[in-house]
């Protein structure tokens, strides 16, 4: 499952005199559209919605499937390599689904962000869920690290579940029950991208 790419697609800026706003997408298989047909997952499918708004940006693709939130903080320094301007982070769902420690997700998104900050980089941060199957106790815990985690940085935005919409609709996923499909990716896009756009507003150009 497990594969890293830049998505080499750029929205021309003919005529603005500006060069494409570059965006990483740093996650995990959701990011790198896992399962789907070329140009159909989250990066390519982001780009071509901020493209119809009108919004000259190069969408990097930062996804890497079955990567954990410590898998993230390890590359996260050569994921950085192409000068994003704005990330989108969206890490910790296979944390979940492993039952890893809420603790750790937390410290290892913590210090993503951190590295970020120190790049002076705009980050909307993605939130995940965990599955209903760990428990109530296990659920609290990790549904809280995203929220917790923003308000302690005022420069980080939250989009609070990337999957709202799509989690648990058999229509809207694959065969696993966990990776959208095509129509679930839609709703993804759809969902993200005003805070994408509230994102980008950030960047300094």
């Amino acid at each position: 499952m497990i594969g890293f790419s830049v998505f080499p697609l750029a929205v021309s800026a003919q005529g603005t005199g500006q060069e494409p706003v570059r965006l990483l997408a740093l996650g995990d298989s959701l990011t790198a559209g896992y399962g789907l047909p070329p140009g159909q997952g989250f990066v390519p499918r982001l780009q071509a919605a901020l493209a119809a708004k009108g919004r000259q940006v190069r969408v990097l693709d930062g996804g890497v499937s079955g990567d954990t939130s410590a898998g993230g903080l390890a590359r996260v320094e050569w994921s950085l390599a192409e000068n994003p301007q704005a990330v989108i982070l969206e890490l910790g769902a296979n944390d979940g689904l492993r039952g890893l420690p809420p603790a750790s997700t937390r410290q290892n998104l913590a210090g993503i962000l951190y590295k970020l900050a120190a790049r002076n980089l705009p980050v909307l941060l993605a939130g995940m869920l965990a599955p209903p199957n760990l428990g109530a106790d296990y659920g609290r815990e990790f549904n809280a690290i995203y929220p917790e985690l923003a308000a302690a940085r005022p420069g980080t935005m939250l989009y609070p579940f990337f999957l709202e919409g799509v989690a648990g609709n058999p229509a809207l996923n694959q065969a696993d029950g966990i990776h959208p499909n095509q129509q679930g990716v839609g709703i993804v896009v759809d969902g993200i991208l005003p805070h994408v756009e509230r994102l980008l507003d950030r960047v300094a150009r």
